[in-house]
């Protein structure tokens, strides 16, 4: 059985629907959600729901019994993410898991100084938990969502203009499905054991996402790149949280320091075709 964490989740639920495009019978997929009740959908179509929590090994343990292949989606409780995932990974072997896919993070250096080492952290210590399991894993370095990309613009980027620290620098941004689709590729293939995969789309900077929007809009849409703590003063002051605004102040600063810059993509080969651009993915969200 090929099981999917987070199945209730954006990346696992569409992984597990890839799963079953490929051809995966229902019947041999496994989504593991916290409450039965949040599977209904995926039950009704076959699929075997589990129920676990990362933070009851018992619970890890009774779920993967059986399971073949096990895909790890990170959780979201960055506090708490590296002991439950530390959990997951104990539970797999204790299980008898042949394969553990799980989705990390794309980044230039394992410096405990990155912006992003809020982030970071967590996955260095689930990494190396996994490759010490003695496991065979696959890491897929995820970067940065191109579905993120409206949240760190704003409502109303296309008047006011792109504003954020991002600098020159670039990030390999690609479509959550896309990497949904690689993991399910990988989960129903051969040969992918104990590698890393590198996925991530073209580099695509701020000033580029400015004259996209430009194209699209038929207006000059500007591009305005503070320092970060001016960047997190105008946002909170605007109504953003501050929270968020820090948040996404690091991820500017990260690429503006060229941690998310792709060198080098493995996606194009694990879907066998190219990733849905910028401008196409844009053309959807503000082409109207």
């Amino acid at each position: 059985m090929i099981l999917v964490t987070g199945a209730n989740g954006h990346f696992g639920k569409a992984t597990v629907e890839f799963l079953l495009q490929k051809g995966i019978p229902a019947a041999s997929i496994g989504a593991l959600v916290r409450e039965e009740a949040k599977g209904a959908a995926l039950k009704a179509r076959g699929v075997t729901i589990l129920t676990g929590d990362y933070n009851n090994y018992a619970s890890l343990v009774s779920a993967f019994a059986g399971a073949e292949k096990v895909l790890l989606v990170s959780g979201t409780e960055l506090e708490q993410r590296s002991a439950q995932q530390e959990n997951v990974v104990n539970a797999a072997k204790a299980a008898g898991v042949q394969h553990l896919v799980y989705t990390s993070v794309e980044r230039r250096t394992d410096s405990e100084n990155s912006p992003l080492s809020i982030i970071l952290s967590s996955h260095f210590h689930t990494e190396k938990v996994i490759k010490a399991s003695g496991i065979p894993y696959t890491m897929l370095r995820n970067n940065i969502y191109l579905d993120m990309l409206p949240m760190f613009l704003g409502q109303t980027v296309l008047e006011k203009g792109v504003f954020f620290p991002a600098g020159d620098g670039a990030a390999g941004f690609a479509l959550r499905s896309d990497m949904a689709e690689a993991a399910a590729n990988i989960l129903a293939g051969t040969g992918h054991e104990n590698k890393d995969y590198h996925i991530s789309g073209p580099a695509l900077s701020f000033g580029r996402i400015a004259e996209i929007l430009s194209d699209i809009s038929g207006k000059k849409v500007p591009y305005n790149s503070p320092d970060g703590e001016t960047y997190i003063k105008t946002v909170v002051e605007a109504g953003v949280p501050a929270l968020y605004a820090g948040f996404f102040a690091g991820f500017g600063e990260a690429i503006r320091q060229g941690e998310l810059y792709p060198d080098h993509t493995d996606l194009p080969a694990l879907l066998g075709r190219t990733p849905t651009g910028a401008e196409q993915y844009f053309r959807q969200v503000y082409g109207a």
